[in-house]
């Protein structure tokens, strides 16, 4: 089954050709080896249960290291979030981490070892709905966009190649010419100066109609209003094009963060953020509050998974290097947020919809409970960049009736159904300032080299220290990275 609607659905169809080249070169079946037995048992300290954090603390632990977790909330998981309440007739909806690629190979390795069940994330039955400029388009299963039916602004060239071959057009070389992403010194030679622009920037270098470059940015961001490297969108679309589909975990993503904790239990110090840290050239400590109390814990070797926004509050001496601190102060992150909402029935499936699309606020649309059972459905509206800074600084009541209006233009009849909402705007959470490291022009290439490097006895890990940035992969990756770091350190 082929990938129905994600963040870059607009651009998967084309690139998929652009660089099956590549694809053909990796396989996508790397299980983690254990870490080695320890012979000298070390103390260790995590900041963070995030999932980063949780599969270091549970290697480590594996190996025979005493392992200590600081997590600021009362739950583990960090950016993989569940939501089951306030919800009737038992939805749920995921206002984190969603979607898990079928090349995603650390966390579907994960999945399989804590015996979690896989559930496709998208229908194969019914249409999605793209809403451009008030028109709506029905997406029947299988087919892409019709650029006939797109009241946009286009050459009679780009009209005529069909959204595939605008995206060979205007993406293809930039996406052959960036290399591969996997190996240990990307980027490389050319390849750097796709870090200094936009992908807007990009495609009105190549020609593009304005038309055409709205058409390329939705549902992610509008041609005035992306904010990214595109060096670093060449990098998540070099990995979408290699997909087939997607995946989710029945019951809810927040299984996967939960069975880790079952197996750590006491070693999860819940409702403890850490306010400094300090090291010297023997031990590694963490302040943290607990019920308003300060408590020192004092461990060999520290790995801080913290998101950089909240790393930014926490008090280190003596100081990180220059080049760290510039890389916390600066790394930009997406100001995602996803308003849910809770509908009386499922009624768009009457009219032949799925509950999937794309409008051109922009926002992409779930339909999280279509396989799950019931009369009552939720909708999700996911709103990045700008669009979702913007809605997450609304007020409450004013984000509901804002979105709730938008989805009325996608789905008509939404308001006569329509029982309630719930908001989760990131940039908002203090734990995480953001839903993901997405670099802005010039970020990849200068100060977030290195990263993910040792600072004394302090490690790091998190999805911004990855090769997956915003992916639970990605955490996964890192988690695994700093706890062979801390197991074996150089």
């Amino acid at each position: 089954m082929s990938i129905r609607i994600d963040r870059r659905e607009f651009l998967k169809v084309g690139l998929l050709a652009a660089s099956a080249h590549l694809a053909s070169q990796h396989r996508w079946s790397f299980v983690p080896k254990p870490l080695p037995p320890t012979a000298s048992s070390k103390r260790i300290l995590i900041i963070g249960a995030g999932l980063a954090g949780l599969v270091a603390a549970y290697e480590l632990t594996q190996a025979g290291h005493d392992v200590t977790i600081l997590e600021a909330q009362l739950r583990p998981g960090g950016r993989v979030l569940t939501l089951r309440e306030p919800f009737s007739d038992g939805l749920y909806a995921e206002a984190g981490a969603a979607r898990i690629p079928d090349n995603h190979d650390l966390t579907l390795h994960y999945v399989k070892h804590f015996g979690l069940t896989l559930v496709p994330f998208y229908p194969d039955k019914l249409a999605r709905v793209f809403v451009l400029r008030g028109k709506r388009i029905r997406i029947q299963p299988g087919t892409e966009l019709d650029l006939s039916q797109v009241p946009f602004e286009l050459t009679a060239e780009e009209r005529r190649l069909g959204m595939s071959g605008l995206l060979q057009k205007y993406l293809g070389g930039a996406l052959r010419a960036m290399g591969d992403p996997s190996v240990p010194d990307w980027p490389s030679g050319s390849a750097k100066a796709y870090d200094n622009i936009s992908m807007p920037e990009f495609l009105r270098q190549q020609g593009a109609s304005h038309g055409a470059i709205e058409l390329l940015e939705y549902p992610y961001a509008s041609a005035e209003d992306d904010p990214t490297s595109f060096l670093w969108t060449l990098r998540e679309n070099w990995y979408e094009a290699q997909e087939t589909t997607r995946y989710k975990i029945s019951g809810g993503n927040d299984l996967l963060p939960k069975a880790f904790a079952a197996k750590l239990k006491e070693k999860i110090h819940y409702g403890s953020p850490v306010v400094r840290i300090e090291q010297d050239s023997n031990k590694v400590r963490a302040i943290a509050v607990q019920s308003g109390t300060h408590h020192t814990f004092e461990a060999d070797r520290l790995i801080c998974t913290v998101p950089f926004p909240a790393l930014r509050r926490v008090e280190v001496q003596p100081p990180f290097s220059e080049r760290k601190r510039k890389a916390i102060a600066e790394l930009t992150y997406d100001p995602v947020t996803r308003v849910i909402l809770q509908c009386r029935s499922r009624f768009w499936e009457k009219d032949g919809y799925n509950g999937f699309g794309i409008s051109d606020l922009p926002q992409e649309i779930f339909h999280p409970t279509f396989d799950q059972p019931g009369t009552r459905g939720l909708l999700v509206s996911y709103l990045l960049t700008g669009v979702g800074k913007r809605v997450g600084a609304m007020d409450p009541d004013r984000r509901t009736e804002f979105v709730s209006r938008e989805m009325e233009k996608v789905h008509p009849g939404l308001l006569n159904h329509l029982e309630g909402c719930v908001s989760k705007v990131w940039p908002a959470d203090p734990w995480a300032g953001g839903a993901g490291a997405e670099h802005s022009p010039g970020q990849l290439t200068t100060f977030c080299v290195g990263i993910e490097r040792a600072e004394g006895r302090v490690h790091f890990a998190g999805e911004h220290t990855s090769g997956y940035p915003y992916w639970m992969q990605g955490a996964l990756q890192s988690g695994l990275r700093a706890a062979e770091e801390v197991n074996e350190p150089r």
